[in-house]
């Protein structure tokens, strides 16, 4: 496994473990809306602390499954560079949603950052196939991350999942483009 995935999924680990024993002194670490309890660090904080077992054992699966091979291809640097650029634009996408909405419930999670690099991993490897979990339907990486964007959208303007970021996802998204984009500038 590559070094900086492996980094994440310890740390993040670890930050769930530490969660379970003492929730509420970790919530300085979740990202709040803009307000009184916020704080800049938790632009990049919150993404290391998960709701539940499922959630962080899903977010770091795509971590791994990811992120490793596109380590591998961009370098440690680079890597990091679009997952933390995915967690900030993700952070901000939640605040503004937040604050439009008028949210005052913190966020958790390192979804954003898993949409960032699977933006990002269609974009580099568009025809490799993705087998989804549930249906088990092989397809391009492009189409699977396309329609999961559009779902994310239309959930996010609906509400129909309640409790769930989905303007962060897409953020996370926003986040990888634009880490892409830096590299493709820079050569």
């Amino acid at each position: 496994m590559a070094p900086v995935t492996r980094t994440i999924l310890i740390v993040t680990v670890a930050m769930y473990l530490l969660q379970t024993v003492s929730q509420t002194q970790l919530l300085q670490f979740a990202l709040w809306p803009l307000g009184p309890l916020f704080r800049p660090w938790q632009l990049v904080s919150y993404a290391f602390l998960h709701g539940s077992a499922a959630h962080i054992f899903f977010n770091m699966f795509a971590v791994y499954m990811f992120g490793s091979e596109l380590e591998r291809f961009w370098g440690a640097r680079r890597y990091l560079f679009l997952y933390l650029s995915s967690i900030v634009f993700a952070g901000i996408a939640q605040l503004i949603v937040a604050g439009l909405r008028g949210g005052d419930y913190p966020t958790v999670g390192a979804s954003g950052g898993v949409f960032g690099l699977l933006l990002v991993y269609a974009v580099l490897f568009p025809r490799r196939r993705l087998m989804l979990i549930f249906p088990p339907i092989p397809m391009p990486a492009w189409l699977f991350v396309t329609l999961y964007g559009v779902l994310e959208l239309t959930l996010g303007l609906t509400g129909q999942q309640p409790g769930v970021a989905h303007f962060a996802h897409l953020g996370g998204m926003l986040g990888g483009f634009i880490a892409l984009t830096v590299f493709r500038v820079r050569g």
